[in-house]
């Protein structure tokens, strides 16, 4: 068999050791001759900690691996097979601006969702094009795996916008839903099929049983109905308060909600409890920011060979698991059924057909086949219509540097109020971001004379 070449760009991530155990589980599917580490010069010493201790792991495992790390993404993605990609473009201090500044103009401050989420596509989008540029030259054959967030967007940018089709986007949410209702119904997931639907953080899904029998139903009563004992409300995401959802809206829903979904069904209460959590603690990213130093202290000692359990609070576990698991059968064909960001080619009937959602599909070696999904009820066909509204609105900002279309990516958003709040707070996130916002530098100047 011929040995593979997989790159991470992003490798001085915290996330790196599980993504190497990742491999090393898989190590009889994937033939791999080279792992690259690749990351930027302000992140060097955790690539240098995290890279040292990959190799640890590679050791006791007992491969033959070589594992590389490198500042030179270039020299890393000569004749690259897969490319994966975990990277933040500004590093955790671009993440608490974006938490930060929303929330100091009463908005939801979240990385992934409202305005923090769509400057941090602002930022990433211009980044992936040009490592696309780079792998067109270098590795024209090679698999893009994307769990950048926000990974829906920064996929659709790739697809429809880097022309580089064989690219996948990943998310760890749908897994924790998937665990979270095998372990309401008192079952393994293996006897459970699961359809989900949506966007990136902003998906419905369904479930069966081996019987045929669709228990979606059963979960909404024991998930979300206050009256039965067995119902917690709890949300299967490290990083999202267990605001509860409203009981009788889901089950009109019939179909059970994203953990995300919370921003959207309860803004007020969340907007409240981020409010409080950011006056007491501060933002999310910057308890990241602690929970990550301590990992990297952890990631020093020179007698750890494995991932560590505390890698589980940081909020993203399964992220890279997922991404092994995708490499490794689009490499074998294994035809596994997993929820990516993939083109939605007629599986939602209600999105276009070249749009990228986020779907259950079979996973083959031509890459994700979407399982078909059909209609939306118009109550969640509104919302996901408009999302998808608002992500392209987005993206087309990211490309172009256009003002008045981030403007009116920010109109759309039901998290961002619009008006004035919507454009000084705009204008606040284009000055904060200054650095990594090129393709805006015609409006960042005009800001800062009208500043003076």
């Amino acid at each position: 068999m011929k040995k593979i070449k997989i790159v991470t760009i992003g490798g001085g991530s915290s996330y790196t050791p599980e993504l190497i155990e990742g491999f090393i589980k898989r190590r009889d599917e994937l033939p791999i001759k080279e792992l690259w580490l690749v990351d930027i010069e302000e992140g060097r010493e955790k690539l240098e900690i995290v890279g040292a201790m990959a190799k640890r792991m590679v050791k006791a495992a007992g491969v033959d691996w070589e594992v590389k790390l490198t500042l030179d993404r270039r020299e890393a993605l000569k004749d690259a097979d897969f490319v994966s990609t975990q990277f933040r473009v500004g590093l955790l201090p671009a993440r608490i601006k974006d938490e930060r500044i929303p929330l100091s103009h009463g908005i939801v401050g979240q990385e992934t969702n409202g305005a923090g989420g769509m400057f941090k596509a602002f930022r990433t989008i211009p980044v992936i094009l040009d490592i696309i540029d780079d792998m067109r030259e270098l590795c024209p054959n090679a698999w893009l795996v994307n769990f950048t967030n926000p990974a829906g967007m920064i996929t659709e940018a790739a697809i429809n916008y880097g022309g580089w089709e064989r690219t996948v986007g990943l998310c760890n949410v749908p897994i924790n839903s998937i665990i979270k209702c095998a372990e309401v119904l008192q079952v393994p997931q293996t006897e459970l099929f699961f359809k989900f639907a949506g966007l990136n953080h902003f998906h419905w899904h369904r479930v069966w049983d081996k019987q045929g029998n669709e228990r979606t139903a059963e979960l909404i009563e024991k998930m979300y109905n206050p009256e039965l004992a067995q119902s917690d409300g709890k949300s299967e995401v490290a990083n999202i308060k267990d605001i509860k959802f409203n009981y009788e809206q889901i089950k009109d829903s019939g179909i059970l909600p994203c953990p995300y979904h919370r921003y959207y069904y309860a803004t007020d209460d969340m907007l409240e409890s981020e409010l409080e959590e950011y006056k007491k603690n501060g933002t999310r990213a910057e308890v990241v920011k602690q929970t990550e130093a301590k990992l990297f202290e952890l990631y020093k000692d020179p007698k750890l060979d494995y991932k560590p359990e505390q890698l589980t609070k940081r909020g993203g576990t399964h992220y890279s698991d997922a991404a092994c698991e995708l490499i490794t059968s689009i490499y074998n064909d294994k035809r596994s059924e997993m929820v990516v960001s993939t083109k939605n080619k007629g599986a939602i009937e209600d999105l276009p057909y070249d749009a990228i959602v986020e779907i259950s599909s079979i996973i083959t070696s031509n890459g994700p086949q979407p399982i078909n999904w059909g209609r939306f009820e118009p109550a969640a066909r509104g919302m996901v219509q408009l999302m998808k509204g608002m992500e392209e609105t987005t993206i087309s900002a990211a490309v172009t540097g256009n003002y008045g279309r981030a403007l009116h990516a920010f109109t759309i958003n039901p998290l961002v109020p619009s008006g004035k709040i919507a454009k000084d707070l705009l204008n606040e996130l284009l000055l904060a971001h200054k650095k990594h916002l090129p393709q805006f530098k015609d409006t960042i100047e005009k800001l800062e004379i009208l500043e003076k």
